[in-house]
């Protein structure tokens, strides 16, 4: 499923929309609707994902990524998106393209 690079391989398996952005694991859910009649209905809670573009201070560079609003307030949080991805472990980003950014990040500093 994930390619045969290492660094992809720390990535959990998540569903592939999550793959290629900052999903920060969060999944599609699934449950009912259970109104006054006790009529259920099956229906899913999707994450709530925003395009934005995130600047990185080390890259020096603009990433029009897909993010969860979890996420961008763990952004937020950790002071920016260098310190998200180098101070959260591979397999809580939960995604390849996380995975990638980070090791770009990683030879920049070298």
């Amino acid at each position: 499923m994930l390619s045969a690079n290492p660094a992809y391989s720390l990535a959990r398996a998540t569903f592939k929309r999550a793959q290629r952005g900052l999903f920060g694991g969060k999944h599609i859910q699934f449950g009912n609707n259970n109104p006054f009649s006790k009529k259920k209905t099956r229906r899913n809670w999707l994450p709530n994902v925003q395009t934005k573009k995130i600047y990185s201070d080390a890259l020096q560079r603009f990433f029009q990524l897909k993010v969860t609003t979890a996420v961008l307030r763990t952004i937020d949080k950790k002071g920016g998106l260098d310190k998200y991805l180098l101070e959260t472990k591979d397999k809580n980003l939960a995604s390849t393209k996380a995975v990638e950014l980070k090791t770009l990040l990683l030879k920049q500093q070298k």
